[in-house]
């Protein structure tokens, strides 16, 4: 992935998101305060402009081919969290950033996703979600409000009462109502560093379903990993984790002392290699490695003690984990379908288990309500999977797993996406036309586009 530019420059850049799939070239600027924002929007031309925070969208959403995109990771102020957790941010700040400023002063981030190496308006725009969402929504339903400089030059100070219209093309909307320069956030409160996790074996997708449907609501997190190469009786054979943050009160003699809420061990131990051969993340390969990730977990086990960093970021501890799939890259398919439609959930699985699709990376988490717009959660389950960039057929696969979950009411993450066609966004994303009329509200000449807009055809053309 390409390094930010100073906002003086103007070499175009190859940008790509984490999938590293399709790179494309843009006028990369990183401005360091509102006003340059301001003034490099203003002088944005006919490709447009984006945003972008750490590039961990997995697709285009971040890239403008031949237009301008502003990094805006320069705008990094954190403010102090007050006495009921509200705490104002810069949209640059990076949720990294942001844990290791609040846990030491007894705050989490609301809702996490599996890195930490994502900025506050990267997830205000992608409108985030975690394995809390079950209970307590996305990352926007924390939002108490967000600065957003719109494609006229306007600062406009965004809140879900006094400006929901705004808000809600915003939450999720992928940068196309304007540029998110800060946020006021409602932070969670902990008493300790260390989550307290409950670990079970389940042989199949009934299995982990109807455990996830029975006892999640006991949980404030949960999410299950599933072997997705499983086939027949064992298909969608899975370890389902849950838990929460554990309370000094509940901690075992001698643990409470050394249990002051802190990151621990957040820091890369590891590095991937610069490139890695094709048959690294093979059928076979993959299959050895479920296997015997299946068998590690325990059957059952109740009220482990675990750092944060291992229960919601084990990924962040390999710098340049991506790079694992290969020179091609990868790609991540993650979609949702409403409760009622398991049928689905097996399908997608009994298909992809059938072509072959080598994911040591496959998730299942059940969605609570959802925001509307192009926001992804719905209640529901959602199933997210990374399968290296191989060849045509994966692209056909993908297309028909499109179909059966639009057919079903169910919609993919455009934060993950970088191949879904426009006809099936239709379907998929109901709320797109009134979507449209609040984007064009704000930017009725089109100034915000990316590549992903351009190739779903968010805007007009």
């Amino acid at each position: 992935m390409a390094e930010p530019i100073a906002a003086s420059a103007a070499e175009p850049e190859l940008l790509t998101g984490w999938g590293r799939t399709a790179p494309t070239r843009a006028d990369l600027r990183r401005p360091s305060s509102p006003d340059e924002v301001r003034e490099l929007l203003g002088e944005v031309g006919d490709r447009g402009l984006i945003a972008r925070g750490l590039g961990r969208s997995y697709g285009d959403a971040a890239q403008n081919a031949g237009g301008r995109v502003l990094d805006l990771t320069g705008l990094a102020r954190l403010g102090e969290p007050d006495e009921q957790g509200r705490i104002e941010l810069d949209a640059g700040a990076s949720l990294d950033a942001l844990i290791r400023h609040a846990l030491p002063a007894g705050w989490f981030i609301p809702v996490s996703p599996g890195t930490r190496q994502v900025t506050v308006g990267g997830a205000i725009a992608a409108d985030i979600h975690g394995k809390n969402h079950h209970r307590e929504g996305g990352f926007c339903d924390h939002v108490e409000s967000f600065e957003l400089l719109t494609a006229s030059g306007q600062t406009m100070t965004v809140t879900p009462g006094d400006s929901p219209a705004l808000f809600g093309a915003t939450a999720g909307g992928m940068g196309m109502t304007g540029v998110i320069l800060s946020a006021t956030l409602r932070l969670t409160p902990v008493e300790t560093g260390l989550m307290r996790v409950d670990t079970e074996r389940a042989t199949d997708l009934d299995d982990v379903m109807a455990r996830m449907d029975g006892g999640d609501e006991h949980y404030r997190y949960s999410v299950a990993w599933i072997d997705c190469l499983a086939r027949g009786g064992r298909l969608g054979r899975s370890v389902l984790t849950r838990g929460d943050h554990a309370r000094r009160a509940g901690l075992p003699e001698g643990q409470a002392n050394g249990a002051s809420p802190s990151l621990g061990s957040g820091s890369v131990t590891l590095a991937a290699p610069p490139w890695a051969p094709a048959a690294l993340l093979s059928r076979a390969t993959v299959k050895l490695f479920n296997e015997a990730w299946f068998r590690r977990a325990p059957t059952a086990e109740r009220g482990r003690l675990q750092g944060i960093s291992a229960f919601f970021h084990p990924l962040d501890g390999v710098r340049g984990w991506n790079r694992l799939y290969g020179a091609r890259g990868f790609l991540q398919y993650q979609f949702v379908v409403p409760f009622g439609e398991e049928d689905v959930v097996r399908a997608v699985l009994e298909r992809v288990s059938a072509a072959g699709r080598a994911s040591f990376l496959a998730v299942i988490k059940r969605f609570g309500s959802g925001r509307g717009g192009l926001s992804f959660p719905i209640p529901g389950w959602t199933l997210a999977l990374d399968v290296p960039a191989a060849d045509g057929d994966l692209v056909a696969l993908l297309d028909g797993l499109d179909e059966l979950v639009a057919a079903a009411g169910g919609r993919v993450y455009l934060a993950k996406d970088s191949r879904l066609r426009p006809d099936v966004l239709e379907t998929m994303y109901p709320d797109l036309p009134a979507w449209r009329e609040e984007c064009a509200r704000v930017d009725p000449e089109g100034r915000l586009r990316s590549d992903l807009s351009r190739r779903l055809g968010l805007r007009p053309a």
